[in-house]
């Protein structure tokens, strides 16, 4: 499913050149859970931004599904996003004015998913949602926000969820169901999942492990 190879990522300011990722070479095979981690500035955030294609890499490729998606354009990008991936972020980044049901639907409709009621409505009672349907964000405890925006990312049957520290708001009650119902939507599901997280606990429910340090691979294992 994605293959990345000899990428580097530099930033240039003050004439000087940081580099946050050095000759990362990675190949994930459809359907694999895995967890990134790695200390602060390791570089695990900007191999995710990479691989959704947020950010362009200084130097390599990014094969997704067949398709090198370091020369294509925005709109490009753009559609391939909407066809391939489902995100879920720390914050939440839920939209304040629509519902629960409202911001799920949304997302489908962006997306062109046929049966965008019933499918929100579905994934909604699948993750512990189905009395919180018409309840806007800010009536949300942060779990719920956080089931929400499993739902969210699941309802367009991405073949790539991408989560970048879903749990790092999350008290341990509400991490331990929000990473059960991870596991579970990607048995049922068959998504690939790439989690970048700092929690040993959390990349422990990953099926590989993948440690990052000084923006390069220090360690790729699976668990025990």
């Amino acid at each position: 499913m994605i293959q990345v190879s000899g990428l580097n990522k530099s930033l240039y300011g003050g004439g000087h050149r940081v580099d946050i990722l050095n000759e990362i070479n990675l190949v994930i095979p459809t359907g694999q859970f895995i967890a990134i981690t790695g200390a602060s500035g390791s570089g695990k955030t900007t191999l995710l931004s990479l691989i959704a294609g947020l950010d362009e890499p200084t130097q390599g490729e990014i094969i997704i599904d067949g398709q090198d998606i370091t020369k294509l354009n925005e709109d490009a990008l753009a559609e391939l996003r909407g066809q391939h991936f489902g995100f879920i972020f720390q914050n939440f980044n839920l939209i304040p004015t629509l519902t629960a049901l409202e911001n799920v639907v949304l997302s489908a409709e962006l997306n062109g998913t046929n049966g965008a009621q019933k499918k929100s409505i579905d994934l909604l009672n699948l993750v512990g949602l189905s009395k919180r349907n018409h309840h806007y964000p800010v009536q949300l405890s942060g779990g719920e926000q956080q089931r929400l925006c499993l739902a969210r990312a699941f309802v367009n049957q991405p073949d790539i969820i991408l989560a970048d520290e879903p749990t790092g708001n999350l008290d341990s009650q509400n991490s331990k169901r929000v990473l059960d119902l991870m596991t579970n939507l990607h048995h049922e599901k068959k998504a690939t999942i790439l989690l970048v997280t700092h929690e040993e606990d959390v990349a422990q429910k990953a099926e590989r492990i993948i440690v990052m340090g000084d923006g390069k691979i220090i360690e790729d294992s699976i668990p025990t």
